[in-house]
């Protein structure tokens, strides 16, 4: 039984999005009323978006769903600073250039969730450059700084972990937390925002904004956070050996992030059906009360689903075919990613090494790759490569073409000349 009335809330305990709540009953009656206008912050720090912001971008997806006004704010302000949160070390600085690059870049991804417009539960797209590039320094001081204790701020734990690990704290990201909470204070004033959502690891910052909007004068605000996710052997999500799982399908093709989340440990399927898909939790049940070698049918269901949202139907099906094809047929499907290599360059040799670091990245490095050919993980045309000066050449190239490489069984990779 739902601790909830409202659909938002209810929605969100279901499918296990919820950590923490400031004035639940408040926020539920908001919610009941469709009156909850709630942001979520995303500093352009990449180009793209990773796994790991997917889970906010869901919440907002129910929160308009249930008929609520969702804010996707743009940090084009607050990444010239840097959030400290979660990190041993300064970020590194980037130039406003840069910074609106991936701005632009990681916009394309909310258009998948999300429907823009002018009306009352239509999504709204801010940038905290707008305000937070033309505060002028004294006056932010007097208008805002003044509502803010020293003493309480070496208490969150942004600051208060990397102190105690004698770790550098720059006073420009000392910084950040005044700039998020005034955020808040800026999106209530201009679009009656009243809850800001976030990762558990941002609460403080929330609750900061929360306390600044009551010295300010602003109408009551809110705050909700999901937990920080870790898969079932306890390793963060959305990070992998090969790095983070990119938004972007020009930073990670449709056809490995499908494969990302095929990969996904037994422990993890039902939750993350749960908060990375639109299936309706009966049919989630129902894929729950598979099991043995059936799980893998939910595993593809997942994949399929969680691709579908962020690169389109077609292109997750394909997907889906492409390993279908690669697995089940041991087809060389042409829809595998492809590297171009010159056709000089294979008629000089390439060494299988540099084949599988250098040119198709499924190994992190030269010594990552020898120590795969003393494992048998290394696969040319699914053969096991046992010589780690081995040459690729003309010899090497199927009928279509392409070198097939393969990183244990799952990961591949088509060299195809040009």
């Amino acid at each position: 039984m739902s601790t909830y009335e409202s659909d938002f809330l209810r929605t969100l305990e279901s499918r296990g999005f919820i950590h923490q709540v400031s004035d639940a009953a408040g926020l539920d009656a908001l919610a009941k009323r469709n009156e909850i206008v709630a942001y979520v912050g995303y500093d352009c720090t990449a180009p793209s978006l990773h796994v790991g912001h997917l889970i906010s971008i869901m919440m907002l997806h129910w929160l308009q769903q249930t008929g609520n006004k969702p804010i996707a704010l743009m940090g084009g302000g607050t990444t010239r600073v840097g959030d400290p949160s979660g990190r041993d070390e300064t970020r590194k600085l980037l130039t406003y250039e840069q910074i609106d690059a991936n701005k632009n870049s990681i916009k394309r991804v909310f258009s998948n969730f999300l429907a823009f417009g002018e009306g009352r539960g239509d999504a709204v797209m801010a940038d905290n450059a707008e305000w937070l590039t033309t505060l002028n320094y004294i006056e932010m001081l007097r208008e805002v700084g003044r509502h803010f204790s020293i003493n309480r701020m070496l208490t969150m734990d942004s600051v208060r972990l990397r102190l105690e690990r004698e770790q550098e704290l720059s006073f420009i990201e000392f910084n950040y937390m005044i700039l998020q909470s005034y955020d808040f204070v800026e999106l209530a004033r201009r679009y009656g925002c009243n809850l800001q959502m976030g990762g558990s690891d941002q609460w403080g910052n929330i609750v900061n904004g929360i306390d600044l909007g009551r010295r300010m004068g602003t109408h009551q605000l809110y705050a909700l956070t999901c937990p920080l996710l870790t898969t079932a052997s306890g390793a963060k999500m959305g990070k992998t050996a090969a790095g983070a799982v990119w938004l972007d399908g020009a930073m990670l093709s449709p056809y490995d992030y499908w494969q990302f989340w095929r990969n996904t440990e037994d422990g993890d399927v039902v939750p993350f059906l749960k908060l990375f898909t639109l299936l309706p939790l009966a049919e989630i049940d129902r894929l729950a009360a598979l099991g043995g070698a059936e799980i893998n049918e939910a595993k593809k269901i997942l994949a399929t689903e969680a691709t579908a949202l962020v690169h389109g139907r077609a292109a997750a099906e394909q997907a889906a075919e492409t390993a279908r094809k690669t697995f089940e047929e041991g087809a060389l499907a042409a829809t595998l990613p492809t590297v171009e290599v010159g056709r000089a360059e294979l008629d000089k040799g390439l060494g299988v090494l540099v084949a599988f670091a250098e040119k198709t990245g499924l190994v992190a490095s030269n010594g990552e790759a020898r120590r795969q050919v003393k494992a048998g993980g290394l696969r040319v045309n699914d053969v096991a490569v046992t010589d780690e000066k081995m040459q690729l050449g003309p010899k090497d190239l199927t009928a279509d073409g392409v070198i097939k490489l393969s990183l244990g069984k799952k990961k591949h990779v088509l060299l195809k000349a040009v």
